[in-house]
């Protein structure tokens, strides 16, 4: 596949659309910033890895894939800087190239290059910074020092723990100002090897190589950042990675969701301020980790869920030409079995439709608003519905608690903010909480979604936006409801029988087609005389059940209500699951 799409990329040339901000920087006489886009047949993995049960199966098809690819469509402009003595940084996990100094020349040589798509500004990314709210109904001062947080209870974390889950085997990753090593997050570091012994390779990468220059520093120079450039270990230079990693898996037994399960961590900012390309470069490392030389990339190492809390507004050069850069990157990752949370912004102020950045506004982000103490909407919160690409979707997908949320932060210390994004690594701690207890649904993105969706506990209210009436689930301000990970652990518990081997490496089942209308064939390799298929609806109801008798069944499904439904196929080598949709 790969030759034969280069040959046609050769013979069918097409312009090459270029950002405008690319073009005033060359007129002004300065070299741009830019990503070279290329043309892939990749653009869309997921269709490639539906079939595919495992994490680890999804996750090795499209480092494998795209590598390869990426390999030989950018050989030649890779030759042609070389040649030409340009810094440059190749990724695979979108087909793209950053140049970092590109002139006038290398400019036009790319726009007349066939295997080109399109020449993106490398944009500036910020951290959504915490705001200040005023509290209400709960006194930080009354609150005790010593009891689980406010959040972790509302959501029901505590009594997933009296479960005795608590995020064992499940690996958060971290994509933010880097993590500092505080005495509540060194223990569940995946490099902690012993007691004081630490290995960063393959749980630590900094794609901080420059100093961003919207920190206006008087000198620039990497003294100014107090963790320096490519760091080789964890280090926080702004506070804000230290606290959403807390959120998500802090070993205290008080202020993480998920307070056994593994960190890994990828600093994509500078000070607050990231790139385009260091957050493609963070979440390519997260799709396969690599040594502290950025070397043996081993999609095996990838976490199961990826907490981002930042954006890019327009006034930094994020718009409707470049948006489907992270949707793409975002895309890939979740069709390699990794769950993507987001913080949905903290721009409620502005009302509706405030959710209007990447990467909260994008399709394939799980994007998450906040909630306070009386579990109403907290006012920041940022809204829907997306305008920006005049796509009108429904955003976000969920809310969690985001007002006076205690965590840790720098210097051995713990404080309490307000924002998403506090709430978005609460749904980053609840999907590993749910895989730690269901390993079976690790590399299951778009179930976990439905898990957690179906069992929030729905909110309302007087205030609507868009198309929003009164009782609309979801809607515009809450998604589908508040993070309820006990309810999420109960409607698992229906969905997948822990009595059936774990390992479901060995069990491939392929629907199609898949939506479907009148009728959905399934197709099981390596058949047993003791599979069986059941399918359930939403709220966990099963639905339809019946023994497998050949190695194909055709459901009939013309009377089914339209809507998503999960199926199990139990075999003796495991159970594989997986989604339906039923459109009429």
């Amino acid at each position: 596949m790969i030759f034969i799409y280069l040959y046609l990329i050769l013979f069918s040339p097409a312009p090459v659309t270029t950002d405008p901000l690319i073009q005033q920087k060359l007129k002004a006489g300065q070299s741009a910033d830019i990503l070279c886009i290329l043309k892939t047949p990749w653009a869309n993995p997921g269709q490639y890895t539906q079939a595919l049960d495992s994490k680890e199966a999804k996750g090795n098809y499209i480092y494998s894939n795209l590598s390869a690819f990426a390999q030989k469509s950018q050989a030649q402009i890779i030759n042609y800087l070389n040649q030409n003595h340009f810094e440059y940084h190749s990724f695979y996990i979108i087909d793209a190239i950053h140049i970092p100094a590109a002139n006038a020349a290398v400019v036009r040589y790319l726009q007349t290059n066939p295997a080109v798509l399109r020449l993106e500004y490398n944009s500036t990314y910020r951290l959504i910074k915490p705001v200040q709210e005023v509290l209400t109904n709960q006194s930080l001062e009354l609150r005790n020092p010593l009891a689980v947080e406010w959040g972790i209870s509302r959501i029901g974390a505590d009594s997933v723990w009296a479960q005795g889950i608590k995020g064992k085997g499940a690996v958060v990753g971290s994509e933010d100002t880097g993590v500092e090593l505080h005495l509540a997050l060194k223990p569940n570091y995946r490099g902690m090897i012993g007691v004081d012994q630490l290995d960063h390779n393959y749980n630590w990468h900094d794609a901080i190589h420059v100093i961003n220059p919207l920190n206006k520093d008087a000198v620039p120079g990497a003294f100014n950042n107090p963790c320096g450039l490519d760091t080789l270990a964890p280090c926080d230079d702004n506070n804000h990675g230290t606290l959403t990693t807390g959120v998500m898996n802090a070993s205290d037994l008080q202020t993480g969701v998920a307070p056994e399960a593994q960190w890994i961590g990828c600093r994509c900012m500078e000070r607050g301020w990231g790139m385009l390309s260091t957050y493609i470069e963070c979440f390519e490392w997260f799709l396969a980790p690599t040594d502290l030389q950025g070397k043996n990339p081993n999609p095996a190492k990838a976490p199961h869920v990826v907490n981002n809390s930042w954006g890019c507004p327009p006034e930094e050069g994020c718009n409707p030409a470049n948006f489907v850069t992270m949707e793409q990157v975002i895309s890939t990752l979740k069709a390699a079995g990794i769950f993507v949370a987001v913080a949905a912004g903290n721009d409620g102020s502005l009302g509706c439709s405030s959710i209007m950045d990447p990467a909260s506004m994008l399709a394939s982000s799980f994007s998450v608003g906040a909630t306070a103490f009386n579990d109403t909407l907290a006012s920041f919160s940022s809204r829907g519905p997306v305008l920006a690409d005049q796509s009108k979707r429904i955003k976000p997908e969920i809310s969690a608690p985001g007002v006076a949320v205690r965590s840790t932060i720098k210097n051995n210390a713990y404080g309490a903010f307000n924002g998403t994004s506090l709430a978005s690594p609460m749904v980053a701690g609840a999907v590993a909480l749910l895989i730690s207890a269901y390993p079976q649904l690790s590399g299951k993105v778009e179930l976990l979604e439905e898990i957690l969706k179906q069992s929030a506990a729905p909110k309302f209210d007087f205030l609507s936006c868009g198309n929003d009436q009164i009782t609309t689930i979801p809607n515009n301000l809450y998604g589908y409801g508040r993070l309820n990970v006990y309810r999420a652990y109960l409607l698992a518990r229906q969905m997948v029988s822990t009595r059936l081997p774990n390992d479901s490496r060995h069990v491939s089942v392929k629907t199609y087609p898949n939506p479907g209308d009148q009728s959905i064939s399934f197709g099981l390799d390596g058949l047993s005389s003791h599979s069986v298929l059941n399918i359930y609806d939403v709220q966990g109801r099963l639905w339809f059940s019946q023994k497998m008798d050949a190695s194909t069944m055709l459901l009939p499904t013309s009377t089914w209500p339209a809507g998503m439904y999960f199926y199990q196929m139990y075999t003796l080598q495991g159970v594989a699951l997986g989604k339906l949709v039923i459109q009429h």
